[in-house]
This record gives structure tokens, C-alpha cells and sequence, in this order.
């Protein structure tokens, strides 16, 4: 069934085989269904600042960090950069905001996924462009005896943002493997192409409103429509790499 993609992308990377030993996770939008709640604070933020940032255009720069994003729309906006004042207000708003809506549930599938990895002997890594310390503290509530802190890269952990591979890559030398020892689960476009500059098999899983092109289109060698889909076919998908 995912044979062809495997052989894809060990014909295009160069190398004889997956020789898994660890699944680097995003977080947003693949753990937590989280992604609408900043997508809304993104969009109201901004307004509040007079600047426009649709929902959809929120999720088309999931990953970025803050700076990053309010820079995109400053630009497009304004003409020019906010200054370093400026972005740490409207990034605060967005904060503030996002925390005034309820608190994002664990993604069906998320948690019987980790447990099957951990359980199978891989290690689970995060990957999150996120600073949100909320979300991050309700890891090892929700997800308990998965995640442990030396195999966790947030925002405070690299100086670039995805699409810059950089975050992959410091989960790579957090977990102490190499590119294909390892497999990505995304769901954004700018995550799925910072995995595949990592040289990372990269699954991405649609759990937002964006066309599955979107994902497709920045490398991923696999679509799945949900967490829980890939939940109920990873022991198939973790044979055939295998292989």
C-alpha cells in the first residue's frame, strides 16, 4: 500500500532503506486540534492592529514564527517591517487572545498513535514552532509517559521557523539519529516542506481546512485525512518500512 512512496523517496534521498528509530511530531494541528484557535486569534489580532490576516491564510503560515508572520503582513499591509516593539505587542495580542478561547482537545487518534510507537520502542520527538507554554504544559497531561523533555524543540529551541529545515534537524540531533532514521508527521505546508529539507520522510495528515495540494505540492510523500486514520494504519505503514 505505501510501498511506492517508501521506494520514492529512498531512490530521490540516496539511501538503501528506513531504518526507523524515531517519529518527530508537530504539534499544532497534529496533537491538539488547536490550529482554528490560532488561526482566529491570528485574525483578530491583526484586525486589531488595522491589518487583515484571514483564517486561511493563518493556516497557510502555520510554522513561521510570530515575527515572521506579522512581518508577511506588515509588508503586504503596510509596505514595511514592524519594529521589534511593535511585533512583541501584536504577538502578545495574539497570545492573550488565543488563550481566552477554550482549550484545544487531543487530536482523535493522537494518543493511541503515541502509545503504539512509544510501546513498539521508537521515540517520539516534538517538533513545534510553538511557544505557547499552555500547550506545551498539556503534553504530559494529555499524553502522559510520552514525551520527555530532552526530545522536545519549541520555539525556544532554534533561531529559524519552519519552512527552514532547522527544527527537524535539531530533533534529529536531539534524538541522535540520522534523516533516515526517522519519519515526520505534519500537518501544515510550511512543516511538511521543512521536513523534506531535512531530508525526512514526511507524512502529513489534512486535519485543517486547506486543499490536500497544499501539502502535497511541498513534498510529502504521504497523505492521510486524519490522525485517526494514520492511528489505524501505522502498524501496516511501520512493516513496510521496515522491509
Amino acid at each position: 500500500m505505501f510501498e511506492q512512496a517508501i521506494q520514492n523517496y529512498l531512490k530521490e534521498k540516496g539511501h538503501s532503506k528506513i531504518n526507523l528509530k524515531a517519529v518527530l511530531f508537530d504539534m499544532d494541528g497534529v496533537l491538539f486540534d488547536s490550529m482554528k484557535n490560532h488561526a482566529k486569534a491570528w485574525k483578530k489580532a491583526m484586525s486589531m492592529y488595522g491589518m487583515n490576516l484571514s483564517e486561511e491564510e493563518a493556516y497557510m503560515h502555520e510554522g513561521r514564527t510570530g515575527a515572521s508572520t506579522i512581518n508577511i503582513v506588515c509588508m503586504r499591509e503596510r509596505g514595511c517591517n514592524a519594529d521589534e516593539e511593535e511585533i512583541k505587542k501584536i504577538y502578545q495580542t495574539k497570545s492573550d487572545i488565543f488563550n481566552t478561547l477554550p482549550k484545544a482537545e487531543p487530536m482523535p487518534g493522537a494518543y493511541t498513535l503515541l502509545r503504539n510507537i512509544k510501546e513498539s520502542g521508537l521515540q517520539p520527538v516534538l517538533v513545534t514552532g510553538s511557544g505557547q507554554l499552555s500547550l506545551i504544559d498539556n503534553l504530559n497531561h494529555h499524553f502522559p509517559g510520552i514525551f520527555q523533555k530532552e526530545f522536545m524543540v519549541t520555539a525556544f529551541d532554534v533561531k529559524y521557523g519552519k519552512p527552514n529545515p532547522e527544527p527537524y534537524l535539531m530533533g534529529l540531533k536531539k534524538a541522535g539519529i540520522a534523516p533516515n532514521e526517522a519519519v515526520v508527521v505534519e500537518n501544515a505546508p510550511l512543516g511538511v516542506k521543512a521536513g523534506v529539507a531535512a531530508g525526512i520522510f514526511t507524512i502529513a495528515v489534512n486535519t485543517g481546512p486547506l486543499p490536500d495540494s497544499a501539502l502535497l505540492d511541498e513534498g510529502a510523500n504521504l497523505l492521510f485525512g486524519s490522525m485517526q486514520e494514520l492511528s489505524e494504519k501505522w502498524d501496516n505503514l511501520r512493516k513496510e518500512i521496515n522491509l
